[in-house]
């Protein structure tokens, strides 16, 4: 609307001048030699605006004959581009689909047409990347590291590149490279910490998480978990020779994430040693309250060196009743309940732990306590063989790594990769199913030359409490060679019976073995 009304202003104002111009009285007179030109202001005013554009015509004119050489090369070279731009996004897309032919027949047309540009050495080192080519895509990638556009790109290309070829040293130097010189670049950053924290440079991957967190690349929720664990590493690391800095160091991580499992043991346990017991069961308790564990335990029920078992009982109460619903409380309670020779108390928290789920460790503590309890060596059997197929507890687990200790990185270099869960079923299974093959598995008969027709064979029953097996083959007869028929495998359910089996145990006089199966320590 403005800009409408000034031109009507503009037009008003031409229009007022010229009238202004048209009622002036006046002449103007143009003289060359003798020859005099007289005419009116208004006319000779009109003649030197069109002379004017005249000869900015003129000007124009001879202007573009002088450039048209110049123009010529221009379109020339604009049209070269316009062809090389379409070669590198037909080459792209050839990469993305995996066209290797195609990819290589752009990436030369593109290098003919746009030389050593990004996107045409990009193109160049992605198709030899398509085609296997290392060495042509490290040629491409150092090319790149002479334009300060494209510097950053090649130390990614060619850190990427010694990756794949094992070779540490030179991605570390690539990383540390582009970590200084391209500060806001986020692969630098993982890949430096990653590096640091694999070879166990606590330290200096917590510098790392710190200059991430202030340049933005890692927010702070996950700047307090990753320095909670490289605080806890380094304090796994240091306790042995320096206790006093491994618990300094643990109180920080506990700071940052007071449900750390290991750092909260570091604590508890630093703190039993210098007398400061009651503080060190809050600690654990703290921790046992965002999630059990039987480290958590472990270390609440030797918080106090000295205690009875009956002591150790009362505080796995107390941490029962904190996580009444838990599993591990149930652990736990049974475990203090046999030391202390409660085998009520021990019998009703692993009979509810059986029947929810009878894991391994589940199982082994019933055994356990079958064999402190009573001395039925049937149930010890049972409980025993049932728990060499019992799913598997839960442990530290990372990717497809499982650990009975918490480790602070995983073997691709995750900081904080493991987590407390169950692991993956599916490969026991496996392992178990090859192992019963095996077992099972019936040999060829043997081909012994005889006249006389084969005898049929008979097999002696498997023994009550063991796996079923092959039968031995019978007695034969002195004339006739005999082969065994295998027996069928029984179920499993047949041979263990898990909680009232008809054995009725050994003999009261008979002295009670003295085996003992332990869960912990």
């Amino acid at each position: 609307m403005l800009k409408l009304l000034a031109f009507f202003l503009l037009l008003l104002a031409l229009a007022f001048g010229f009238a202004q111009v048209a009622d002036t009285p006046g002449h103007v007179l143009l003289q060359w030699g003798e020859t005099e030109y007289r005419v009116s202001l208004l006319i000779g005013l009109a003649g030197f605006l069109a002379g004017f554009v005249a000869l900015m015509i003129l000007w124009s004119l001879l202007r573009l004959i002088f450039r048209l050489p110049s123009l010529i090369g221009l379109a020339n070279r604009m049209r070269k581009r316009e062809k090389g731009q379409l070669a590198v996004a037909r080459g792209l897309v050839a990469v993305g689909v995996g066209d290797r032919r195609q990819a290589e027949r752009h990436a030369r047309d593109s290098e003919r047409l746009l030389g050593n540009e990004p996107l045409a050495l990009l193109l160049k080192a992605q198709t030899a990347q398509l085609a296997g080519n290392e060495k042509g895509a490290e040629l491409a990638f150092k090319a790149m590291l002479e334009s300060p556009d494209t510097h950053g790109l090649g130390l990614r290309g060619l850190f990427v590149e010694a990756t794949r070829r094992g070779d540490g040293e030179a991605s570390r130097m690539l990383a540390e490279e582009a970590w200084r010189s391209s500060p806001d670049a986020g692969w630098a950053n993982d890949a430096m910490l990653r590096m640091t924290a694999q070879e166990g440079d606590w330290r200096g991957a917590i510098g790392v998480v710190e200059q991430g967190v202030s340049r933005r690349l890692i927010d702070k929720a996950e700047g307090r978990r990753l320095r909670s664990v490289l605080l806890t590493a380094a304090a796994l690391e240091t306790q042995e020779r320096n206790p006093e800095e491994a618990l300094a160091l643990a109180q920080d991580a506990l700071r940052l994430a007071p449900a750390l499992v290991p750092a909260a043991v570091i604590v508890a346990r630093r703190l039993s040693a210098q007398g400061d017991t009651g503080k060190a069961a809050r600690v654990l308790e703290t921790a046992w309250k965002a999630g059990p564990h039987p480290d958590l335990a472990e270390a609440h029920l030797a918080a106090r060196p000295g205690d009875s078992a009956l002591d150790r009982l009362k505080r796995a109460r107390t941490l029962e009743k904190l996580a009444p619903n838990a599993r591990e409380s149930r652990f736990i309670l049974a475990r203090a309940a046999i030391d202390a020779r409660e085998f009520a108390v021990a019998r009703e928290a692993i009979e509810a732990l059986v029947l929810q789920k009878a894991t391994a460790r589940a199982c082994l503590l019933m055994a356990e306590l079958e064999d402190a309890e009573s001395g039925n060596e049937g149930l010890v059997r049972s409980w025993l063989a049932r728990a060499s197929r019992a799913p598997r507890d839960p442990a530290w687990v990372a990717e497809d790594s499982v650990s009975d200790h918490w480790k602070p990185v995983s073997p691709s270099g995750v900081i904080g990769a493991y987590r407390w869960q169950e692991p993956p079923q599916a490969q026991d299974a496996a392992i178990r199913a090859r192992i019963d093959a095996d077992r099972f598995e019936v040999p060829a008969p043997l081909e012994i030359a005889s006249a006389e027709p084969m005898a049929p064979s008979t097999a002696l029953p498997p023994p009550v409490m063991e796996l079923p097996t092959v039968a031995p083959l019978a007695e034969p007869s002195p004339a006739v060679a005999t082969t065994p028929a295998p027996e069928a495998p029984r179920p499993i359910e047949e041979v263990v019976q898990p909680f009232i089996p008809d054995d009725p145990g050994p003999d009261p006089d008979a002295p009670k073995p003295a085996k003992r199966f332990r869960l912990f320590g």
